[in-house]
């Protein structure tokens, strides 16, 4: 017995390494958001090294859309978690974010430092209408998936109009929760499936909430910055469906609109960056983090990346750790799959409510709205990944 045992456990570490050279290797060449994530961790996942199934990577995929957080984030470190537990899960999230927080740190502090020696951005202005361009697809493929109906239609609309009029963070949350419960009360018509008692194991949970609440408190007792941007940033990682693309507008509502701690342009110019870089678009957190901690110094923005991508990561990993471990049941109820009819909806609404806030200084200079149909047409009808547009758009900003 003893020797089978040491010699499974140098090839379980094997199987991980090998697993982890794995996961970065896509952290480092995923491009293009969810959808193209995923098709990548099946290729190399399930395809070439038969860490998984298709249908469980399907399945994992769609837990991660069920929760709020990063859908492709929180799909590979469910795989990690499956493969080696808790410990493999960490560093594969760690692994998977590394790349895309590096590089968005480092944009940040690139765009400060022109800002403060006066030197010109104008290379990056074709930057800011393409990413506007970027939204509008995201929501209209967004769209074509999760309205089927006129009751997800009428919720998309009403969340486009209260989204736009109402730019408040703590609006995002009450739209995409109204629209959870007014699909959750059509569950009749889900198709009915076996059920067995849940069997809840409650500690991330109870993580995740008391992280929650604990950040809270300590922000508006002792408003420091750091501890409001961790604030802020996790409760923006708790109640965000959809992924990224959801994501921007609440992040926009928050940090432009509502605090101002980044110019319109300034949240643009990071938007468009962040799809030219491959991993989670949540890495977007990091840019906003440095500029949002700009008066502090090198420290400071290094300080202000950490806690702001600390805060909107750790939620979704809180919650995929929690749920994972009893999905299989709670897949079955009909509420459960009901709402999420309603949520999707929801998110779609609040992305067109923030492409259209984007758009609308843009509509009277006729030159960024060129670009901004230009970049509409090029992704619809063209294969030409986004990173291929956003390097077109840095190029042509240079040299006219």
């Amino acid at each position: 017995m003893l020797p089978y045992l040491s010699t499974v456990q140098p090839v379980r570490r094997i199987r991980y390494i090998i697993f982890l050279k794995d996961v970065l290797i896509l952290a480092l060449t995923t491009f293009g958001g969810p959808q193209v994530h995923l098709a990548m961790f099946y290729e190399r996942l399930v395809q070439k090294r038969r860490y998984l199934t298709e249908d469980e990577l399907l399945e994992l995929n769609a837990l991660g859309q069920v929760l709020p957080g990063p859908t492709s984030t929180q799909t590979i470190t469910a795989i990690g978690f499956k493969i080696g537990g808790p410990n493999l899960a960490y560093i594969t999230l760690l692994l998977w974010i590394l790349p895309a927080v590096c590089i968005m740190t480092a944009a940040g502090m690139g765009i400060y430092y022109l800002e403060k020696h006066h030197l010109s951005l104008q290379f990056a202005r074709f930057i800011q209408p393409m990413a506007v361009g970027f939204m509008v697809v995201a929501g209209y493929r967004i769209g074509q998936k999760v309205i089927k109906n006129q009751v997800s239609l009428a919720l998309a609309l009403v969340a486009v109009v209260v989204a736009y009029l109402f730019r408040s963070p703590f609006m995002t949350p009450i739209v995409i929760a109204v629209g959870g419960l007014t699909t959750a009360l059509t569950y009749e018509k889900q198709k009915r499936m076996e059920k067995q008692p849940l069997r809840v194991q409650w500690s991330n949970f109870f993580l995740w909430l008391g992280v929650f609440i604990g950040a809270a408190t300590l922000g508006a007792f002792t408003q420091s910055l750091p501890v409001r941007l961790f604030e802020n940033f996790y409760r923006n990682g708790s109640f965000v469906f959809g992924g990224g693309q959801v994501l921007t507008p609440m992040l926009y509502n928050e940090f432009v609109a509502f605090k101002h701690y980044l110019s319109r342009e300034e949240f643009l110019s990071g938007l468009g960056l962040v799809q030219a870089v491959p991993g989670p678009v949540f890495a977007l957190a990091s840019y906003i983090g440095v500029l949002s901690m700009r008066s502090s110094g090198i420290h400071g923005q290094l300080w202000g990346s950490v806690v702001s991508t600390t805060g909107i990561f750790l939620p979704g990993t809180f919650l995929i750790f929690f749920v994972y471990r009893f999905w299989e049941q709670l897949k079955r109820y009909r509420v459960v799959r009901a709402s999420l009819e309603g949520i999707n909806a929801a998110s779609t609404g609040l992305t067109a409510a923030a492409a259209l806030a984007l758009f609308e200084p843009m509509a009277a200079h006729w030159p960024s709205v060129v670009v901004v149909v230009l970049t509409i047409v090029v992704l619809l009808y063209t294969k030409i990944p986004p990173y291929v547009l956003i390097l077109i758009g840095l190029l042509t900003g240079v040299i006219l």
